[in-house]
């Protein structure tokens, strides 16, 4: 068994056998997430990509605790060279064993890159997540767009939640992720990546009500709570 915070936007915490990892910690930049990242513990820092509204406070995050920051293996230098202790790089298609637990990289459509002094600097590639803990697997899609590699993804793991970005303009909107849940065929399906900005103004419920309609779960999850997987 295993528990799922949500803090807004794409930011995820799955917890078990007393090990925390949490996902695109972008706290401290949202007002919506509920929490503050002075105030979060955990084992393991994962990131989709280098964009501000995910890479959020990673950083921060990991130089406090002392956690494993994973991703992209350029997000990784990035961090170390930001004096994160311990950062392990990965690549798209790869899995590796951790003390807290699995993860897997897959494939997400969309692009990787940080703002700094001078431009726009990019990092790597963007990715999705296949994180198991405590015998349950969650799939983050990280920012993407509808692609067919969903299907196999679906076909090749027993997923037990999704969290499937819905927010349209950035990353898939509401038809393309309904598409999405259903090639993907988890037990539970959580919307994420939406009613941040302006631009993405969408409540998830309509993807849960749409879902339903054909037979599937959802849930619209509030910031700071809290559930129990699978």
């Amino acid at each position: 068994m295993a528990t799922l915070t949500f803090y807004g936007h794409s930011c995820f915490l799955m917890e078990a056998d007393g090990k925390r990892a949490i996902i695109d910690p972008f706290l401290s930049g949202n007002k919506a997430s509920g929490a503050d990242p002075n105030s979060i513990e955990v084992d393991a820092v994962l990131v989709t990509h280098a964009h501000g509204d995910h890479l959020g406070d990673a950083v921060a995050i990991a130089k406090r605790t002392g956690a494993t920051v994973v991703a992209v293996h350029e997000i990784a230098q990035y961090c170390k060279q930001q004096g994160v202790a311990e950062a392990f790089g990965m690549n798209l298609g790869g899995a590796h064993d951790f003390e807290f637990g699995r993860v897997k990289l897959t494939i997400a459509h969309h692009s990787s890159g940080i703002v700094g002094p001078d431009g726009v600097m990019a990092l790597g590639v963007p990715c999705g997540f296949l994180l198991t803990m405590g015998g349950v697997t969650l799939y983050h899609s990280g920012d993407t767009a509808l692609s067919a590699e969903m299907e196999l993804i679906g076909k090749l793991h027993e997923i037990d939640a999704a969290a499937l970005c819905c927010g349209d303009t950035f990353t898939m909107g509401l038809e393309d992720s309904i598409i999405a849940a259903k090639m993907i065929g988890a037990k539970l399906n959580i919307p994420m990546h939406f009613a941040t900005f302006p631009a993405i103004q969408d409540t998830g419920q309509e993807f849960v009500d749409r879902l339903a309609d054909d037979g599937l779960r959802g849930r619209v999850m509030r910031a700071g709570e809290t559930i129990e997987l699978p």
